[in-house]
């Protein structure tokens, strides 16, 4: 894999440049190796919560944007891509607060990769691929960079459902573009490793449905087990999320997760934990856009955020966004959230209390 990895990036160095989206390509190469594209992505952020923790950690729940009245990187990103009619290869290699906490569990550099994978094209005459690396989730709407996604922050089921996973997956894409059929073979619930003493690989499915340009319909799924062998326990996970976009104008994305994980190793009783999810997002025009959130978040039985509390983790959150676009590929947020949870989860000058609220601003450029 390193040695692939080396080879891939003499490749890209040695005969592309990338900038603003456009490929440089070299007079008398072949042209394969000018299908190699460079991209960058970095995300600066401040966010002031008003529980106002001392140590600057906010709660810990959220592994995106968590700083605490300083000005951070979330994410800065470098990016390779290689394609040709029949291969596909990405490296994407990334530093910033999300990377430190969210792959903590990662060892050494692991904790700087956001994506390595490649992949061949397996049919003549179909869309039909299969990869195998490291990728983006399959589930859910949101990613970690923050351009992509509709909020300045992430939404709690995306925080609290997997990122990133490794293994291996075989993905199909209609003629007509409509339908995305994918199964996959991971290595575990947002693992690059697994876990020692695991034993069991984990599956998941994806199909997106675009009956038209404006409506999609999303259904991804997780099974398997993330314990050591000696403590087995499956958990079985579904994500739904529907998108719908008004002449351009106004979007509306409606969501569910929903999980269940055995109680105990060979049990027939499970935990059940669910999180619903409303956004609408309304474009001023090209430059300015609103958008607000609504969700629920309920894990009583704790299997994802750990309270340690009489009622588990059973929190909603509302946010109001601002995104003003400064040029083609900067991007400029500002977003209040509020969140109330049924017990007293968070700390405010060391009490327990059961609200947090802060504001929030970010800057994002692409190039």
């Amino acid at each position: 894999m390193r040695q692939f990895i080396l080879f891939f990036l003499f490749l890209s160095f040695s005969f592309t440049v990338f900038a603003q989206n456009d490929t440089i390509k070299v007079e008398n190469l072949d042209k394969p190796l000018s299908k190699v594209k460079f991209s960058a992505y970095l995300e600066t952020y401040y966010i002031y919560d008003f529980n106002e923790p001392e140590n600057h950690v906010r709660p810990n729940f959220f592994y995106a944007y968590h700083r605490h009245n300083e000005l951070a990187l979330n994410l800065g990103l470098i990016q390779a891509d290689y394609e040709t009619e029949k291969v596909r290869a990405r490296l994407a290699l990334m530093t910033g607060t999300y990377s430190n906490i969210n792959l903590a569990a990662e060892e050494g550099v692991l904790k700087n990769i956001y994506e390595a994978y490649a992949g061949v094209k397996i049919s003549k005459t179909k869309n039909i691929w299969i990869d195998a690396g490291i990728f983006s989730s399959h589930i859910g709407f949101e990613s970690a960079i923050g351009k992509d996604c509709p909020t300045m922050t992430r939404s709690l089921l995306a925080e609290n459902s997997p990122y990133y996973e490794s293994g291996i997956k075989i993905s199909y894409t209609s003629d007509n573009e409509k339908w995305f059929l994918s199964g996959l073979l991971l290595n575990g619930w947002q693992r690059i490793q697994r876990v020692e003493g695991n034993q069991t690989l984990a599956f998941g499915h994806q199909i997106t449905f675009k009956p038209t340009k404006k409506i999609t319909f999303n259904s991804s799924s997780f099974i398997g087990n993330d314990y050591p062998i000696a403590e087995k326990k499956m958990r079985y996970f579904h994500d739904f999320f529907m998108k719908v976009d008004f002449l351009d104008k106004f979007e509306i994305i409606a969501g569910f997760d929903i999980g269940a994980e055995q109680k105990q190793k060979e049990s027939s009783e499970y935990n059940v934990w669910y999180s619903p999810i409303l956004i609408a997002k309304y474009n001023f025009n090209e430059k300015i856009s609103l958008a607000v959130r609504a969700e629920h978040y309920n894990d009583e039985n704790e299997v994802i955020v750990v309270t340690e509390t009489q009622n588990g983790f059973q929190t909603s959150s509302y946010s109001i966004n601002l995104d003003y676009k400064i040029t083609e590929n900067i991007l400029w947020r500002i977003e209040y959230r509020s969140l109330k949870s049924k017990d007293d989860i968070f700390i405010k000058n060391e009490n327990s209390v059961s609200t947090n609220l802060f504001l929030g601003s970010s800057l994002a450029v692409g190039f």
